[in-house]
C-alpha cells in the first residue's frame, strides 16, 4: 500500500489517482447550521449529498463494479451523507469487508469526530490510514454559533453545551489517532462573520496536537439551511486565510467539496453509468444468512407482492426446492392491538426467513425485523420473480416501490446530461 497515492492528502496525486466514496452512513449526530443532507440531486457537488444509500454488502457489490470500470482508484472512503460514527455498525462492517477483499486499498474516513473514539483501536488494526475531522472552532462562543444541537449518547444538547462536548471529543480523537500513526486532516468550514478570523487559532492548536494538514473550505450557502443567505468568500480571501494558517500547518488547497457518493478523479463528475449502478446496487437484496431457507410475502391473493404488512392477516412462505421457487405454507400473523408484542411475535414467526417482501410497513416493524436480521424489501411485482431475485441475489430495481422526495430546488442544468434521478 502506497500511502502517497491519496489524492486529497497529496496534491501531486490529484489528477492521477481517484477515490470512491461509499454512501453507507445516512444518520448524523450533530446539526451544523450550514448542512442540509439532501439525496438524489446530481447537480449538487457538496458533502451530504448522495443519489442512494447502500448497506455494507451492497457497497461491496458497487465497489467491485467501480474498481472494474473506473481506473486508478487508490482510495475507498466513507464520508456520509451523515457521519460514519452515527452509523458505527455499518461503517465498521464496510471497512472490514473492504480490507478483507482489497487489502492493498487505502481506506479513509471523514467524520465530525464526536463518535469515533471507541473505534480508533480497530481502525488502526484495519489499517485505516487517513482520517479527516471537520473542526470549525476551538472557542465555545464561536462554536455555539455554528451548531444547532449535538446528540451525545441519548442526550440532545443545545449549541454551547453541545459544542463543548463535541470539541472535547474531537481533541481526544485527534490525540489518539496520532498515537496510532493515522494521518489526520482537519476540515474547517470558513464562515464569514463567524469564524473567518479564528482560523489561525485553530491551525495553531491543531499543529500542537500533531495534525498533518488543514483544509480551509469556504462555506457553501446551501439552500434550506440557516446560513443559506451568507455570501461565499472569494477565492482571494480564502487564499489569504490559507497563507496565514500555513504558518502552523500544511494546507490542502485543491479540495472539490466531494459528494458522499463521489467517484474518480477529484473535480470530475461521476459518469451516468456509475450513478445508475449505485442506484441499482441500493436495491439489491441484502441476504444476511443464506442458511435460512424461506422468504415471507405479504400478498392479498398469493400472486403479487401487494399488501401492507400491518394489514396482513397471514404471510405466504416460499422456499426453493429442486431448483424451483415453491410455496411452502401460509402463517397467521399475530393479531393487531398488542403494540410491540405483535411485531416481536412476527419476528419469531418468520425467524427462519431471510427476507420479507411487502408493499409497505411502518417504522416499528421495520426496526424490529431489521434487528432480527430479516431483510425487508418494499416492492410491487410477481411473487415468484421477487422471491427468485432474493435467492439469486439479482437486482429487483424494476419492481421496487419508489417514494422519491422532491428536491424542491431550482435546478439550472444537469451533470453529464443526467438531470435529476
Amino acid at each position: 500500500m502506497d500511502l502517497s497515492k491519496h489524492p486529497c492528502f497529496n496534491a501531486k496525486m490529484r489528477g492521477i489517482y481517484g477515490r470512491v466514496h461509499l454512501p453507507i452512513a445516512p444518520r448524523c449526530n450533530i446539526q451544523c447550521k450550514y448542512c442540509d443532507r439532501k439525496y438524489d440531486c446530481v447537480n449538487e457537488s457538496r458533502p451530504g449529498v448522495t443519489s442512494a444509500i447502500l448497506t455494507p454488502r451492497q457497497a461491496m457489490t458497487y465497489l467491485d463494479f467501480v474498481l472494474e470500470e473506473v481506473k486508478n482508484i487508490s482510495v475507498v472512503g466513507i464520508a456520509g451523507p451523515g457521519d460514519p460514527f452515527a452509523n458505527p455498525e455499518e461503517t465498521m462492517e464496510t471497512l472490514r469487508l473492504v480490507r478483507e477483499k482489497y487489502p492493498e486499498m487505502i481506506c479513509c474516513l471523514a467524520t465530525n469526530g464526536l463518535g469515533i473514539g471507541p473505534y480508533i483501536d480497530e481502525l488502526a488494526t484495519l489499517n485505516v490510514s487517513h482520517v479527516t475531522i471537520t473542526l470549525n472552532a476551538i472557542d465555545p462562543e464561536i462554536g455555539s454559533k455554528i451548531y444547532s444541537f449535538v446528540r451525545s449518547g441519548k442526550r440532545v444538547l443545545g449549541p454551547k453545551a453541545g459544542f463543548e462536548v463535541l470539541l472535547k471529543k474531537q481533541v481526544e480523537a485527534i490525540t489518539r489517532l496520532k498515537e496510532k500513526n493515522i494521518t489526520t486532516k482537519i476540515n474547517t468550514i470558513v464562515i464569514p462573520g463567524i469564524n473567518e478570523d479564528h482560523i489561525g487559532a485553530i491551525a495553531k492548536k491543531m499543529s500542537e496536537l500533531g495534525v498533518d494538514i488543514l483544509n480551509c473550505i469556504p462555506l457553501y450557502p446551501a439552500k434550506g439551511t440557516e446560513f443559506e443567505h451568507v455570501e461565499e468568500l472569494s477565492k482571494e480571501v480564502v487564499t489569504g486565510i490559507q497563507k496565514k494558517a500555513a504558518q502552523y500547518l500544511p494546507q490542502m488547497s485543491h479540495c472539490t467539496r466531494c459528494r458522499a457518493d463521489a467517484v474518480g478523479i477529484l473535480g470530475e463528475a461521476s459518469s451516468a453509468e456509475v450513478m445508475e449502478k449505485l442506484k441499482e446496487c441500493s436495491k439489491l437484496p441484502e441476504i444476511y444468512d443464506e442458511t435460512r431457507p424461506y422468504v415471507a410475502v405479504a400478498s392479498m391473493e398469493g400472486v403479487l407482492v401487494n399488501q401492507h404488512l400491518g394489514k396482513a392477516e397471514e404471510l405466504f412462505i416460499y422456499g426453493k426446492q429442486g431448483g424451483k421457487i415453491t410455496f411452502i405454507e401460509a402463517r397467521k400473523t399475530p393479531a393487531p392491538g398488542t403494540g410491540l408484542k405483535r411485531w416481536e411475535g412476527l419476528g419469531e414467526l418468520i425467524s427462519d426467513c431471510r427476507a420479507i417482501l411487502v408493499a409497505g410497513l411502518g417504522d416499528t416493524p421495520r426496526r424490529i425485523l431489521k434487528g432480527k436480521k430479516i431483510d425487508i424489501l418494499e416492492l410491487d411485482g410477481l411473487i415468484e420473480e421477487a422471491v427468485e431475485a432474493v435467492f439469486q441475489g439479482h437486482s429487483m430495481n424494476y419492481m421496487l416501490r419508489r417514494d422519491i422526495e422532491a428536491c424542491n430546488r431550482t435546478c439550472s442544468g444537469s451533470v453529464g446530461g443526467m438531470g435529476c434521478m
